[in-house]
């Protein structure tokens, strides 16, 4: 895992720019800790920031053969394959890296190479011998890819920051940029930042003197469904057990993060099963502690039942090394805490406190391991949310988990001057983000019309809702050197679920029928009854009170830039509440309002064609 970042000008001769691209590489240096490097040519200059996993003093990078330099980040999972493949067809390599058959794969098939990658990437190629540049980013979306066009060329990077430090690329941000905050849907290919965009999954951008163009190599499509029940189950135990194995490869040390839900535990399971997994499989569990006098009275939609007990029982069950990592109030209170979470994200997109914690949790995990596996992706790919199992939801016309937001109290929207945000449009956003999500998803002739909605919220779910979180997920462990693995995001998993008829995924009545079906035997069966419990948000009312004082200080100041778009009468009358217990929908709200108020100042946004009143 790394940091990619460069510059591509056909009329400038940027050898004169290195103290530029090393600014731009630099900006990425928690993303690879291990090493850096920069390469320079006419029109052309690459940057490189490596966490070193695969072929510890081989792997550097930028890497160059046959006038054609590659930074890449991520991980090839069948490297060891195609390095076969390759070598029977007259390609040598001089390194045991993953990152060298990527480039011996574009050597020797050029563009359609890259259909043959499985695995997390994000990588650029300059080609020389036609002063061609291509960037390409996994099929799911795991690892990210920016790019910003210039009248002569393109900044690219793993990270927008990595974009921003060039004084080329400017922090301007209109409405529509403002309506993606402010709801935190995205739309697919842009950014909050004008000019500053997002490569999409499974594609690839081809930059020439010419112009640039943006190609499709992988999409999810539709299928028949040929297998029974069992031949079901059967297939999705073979592939996972085969894409485990191949994500434990590592030269460093690696972990699993385990929760005790049904998730995190198969993967523990299947791990310690494999053939190639480490001597002693550790496992890590995030849990918090706080008085007993400020728990929150009511629990958590997501979060319903404590972690601990059931990752405990797992690792017991399983035989693996593990540990709790207890965050305090205080270390989420913290107001760096925050600000690094903000700064990672280079937006002020979040879950609540989830992300705070999330990367404090990392940065524990990062003094013991490099390498972590995580089940993020398989309430998407299974159906594991509990708003995909509920008409009420279902029916309604807009993104499922926004419906749930709301049905809970309030979105984050709800603190928001009612007439910004109607100049804004925020409403109209929203519905054409989902027209056009629902354009996209392909259907099989005669689809009986509950497959063919529950297609609809399935590939919702995979192709909007998921990349956030693997954005997420991506941001906050690479901001303290940590590369997670997602062994659900495998495309060859999800490609064959997605066609499951829904009545498979939820055959015993429940959420991720399937996947508990397929891992049954590997684990104790208090996990395989646990209800669906999300990625736990600490009840702790301190910290939903320390929200309302920072919201209060920044209500008293004027001068403050998140001023215009609060309504007065919303945030004061949320000022008045006393909180007894924790929503996710209220914390969401107190939130947006604090976090897109530090980033305002701290990334000295611009607002254009904005009226604030």
């Amino acid at each position: 895992m790394c940091g990619i970042a460069g510059w591509v000008d056909y009329d400038a001769d940027l050898r004169e720019e290195r103290s530029t691209v090393e600014a731009m590489t630099a900006s990425m240096a928690a993303r690879g800790p291990d090493d850096e490097g920069v390469w320079l040519s006419p029109h052309a200059a690459i940057g490189h920031r490596r966490l070193a996993v695969i072929d510890i003093e081989g792997g550097i990078q930028p890497m160059v053969a046959d006038d054609v330099v590659l930074t890449y980040s991520g991980e090839i999972y069948n490297y060891k394959e195609l390095r076969a493949e390759l070598t029977s067809a007259g390609r040598q390599f001089r390194t045991a890296s993953d990152t060298e058959v990527v480039l011996q794969a574009y050597l020797e098939w050029g563009e359609a190479s890259f259909e043959r990658l499985n695995g997390m990437y994000a990588f650029a190629i300059w080609d020389g011998r036609a002063d061609e540049l291509l960037l390409v980013r996994d099929r799911l979306g795991i690892k990210p890819l920016f790019y910003y066009p210039l009248p002569t060329g393109m900044l690219f990077g793993s990270e927008p920051k990595a974009i921003l430090a060039n004084p080329l690329a400017r922090r301007r941000v209109d409405s529509q940029g403002l309506c993606s905050l402010l709801t935190q849907i995205r739309t697919l290919g842009l950014t909050p930042f004008m000019d500053l965009f997002e490569l999409r999954p499974g594609h690839y951008l081809k930059l020439a003197r010419s112009g640039s163009s943006v190609h499709k190599y992988w999409e999810l499509q539709a299928r028949p469904h040929e297998d029974d029940l069992q031949t079901t189950i059967s297939t999705t135990r073979e592939l996972l057990e085969d894409i485990v194995a191949r994500q434990l490869v590592s030269d460093v040390p690696l972990c699993m993060l385990l929760s005790g839900g049904l998730d995190s535990s198969a993967l523990v399971a299947l791990a310690q099963r494999s053939e190639g997994h480490p001597e002693d499989v550790r496992s890590f569990a995030v849990d918090f502690t706080f008085d007993a006098e400020s728990l929150a009275s009511d629990a958590l939609e997501l979060h319903n039942t404590a972690d601990r007990p059931f990752a405990e029982e797992v690792a017991e069950h399983v035989g693996s090394v593990h540990e709790s990592i207890m965050l305090d109030t205080e270390a989420l209170l913290d107001p760096e805490a925050r600000r690094a979470a903000v700064l990672a994200m280079d937006l002020p997109i979040h879950l609540a406190d989830a992300d705070i914690s999330l990367h404090l949790l990392f940065r524990a995990i990062r003094g013991h391991s490099t390498v972590a596996l995580s089940g993020e992706g398989a309430d998407e790919v299974f159906g594991g949310y509990p708003w995909m199992h509920n008409k009420a939801v279902v029916d309604v016309p807009l993104f499922p988990w926004a419906v749930a937001m709301l049905q809970e109290g309030g979105g984050a929207t709800s603190l928001v001057d009612m007439e910004l945000a109607q100049r804004l449009g925020v409403l109209d956003y929203m519905m054409g983000q989902h027209a056009e999500s629902i354009a996209e998803v392909p259907h099989l002739e005669d689809e009986a019309e509950d497959e063919h909605r529950m297609r609809e919220i399935t590939h919702q779910h995979l192709t909007r809702m998921l990349p956030n979180l693997l954005d997420r997920k991506d941001r906050m462990s690479m901001a303290t050197g940590l590369e997670v693995r997602v062994p659900f995001c495998d495309h060859r998993l999800v490609e064959y679920v997605f066609n499951t008829p829904w009545a498979m995924k939820t055959a015993d009545g429940r959420e991720k029928s399937l996947l508990r079906e397929a891992t049954s035997d590997l684990l104790p069966q208090a996990v395989l009854e646990r209800r669906k419990s999300g990625y736990p948000l600490t009840q702790d009312l301190r910290y939903d009170e320390s929200l309302r004082a920072a919201l209060r200080q920044i209500m008293d100041k004027p001068e403050e830039p998140i001023q215009p778009f609060l309504s007065g009468e919303e945030a004061r009358a949320v000022l008045d509440e006393t909180p007894t217990g924790v929503t996710f929908a209220e914390r969401a709200r107190l939130e947006t309002a604090l976090r897109l108020n530090m980033w305002l100042k701290e990334y000295e946004v611009e607002l254009v064609d904005v009226a604030l009143v």
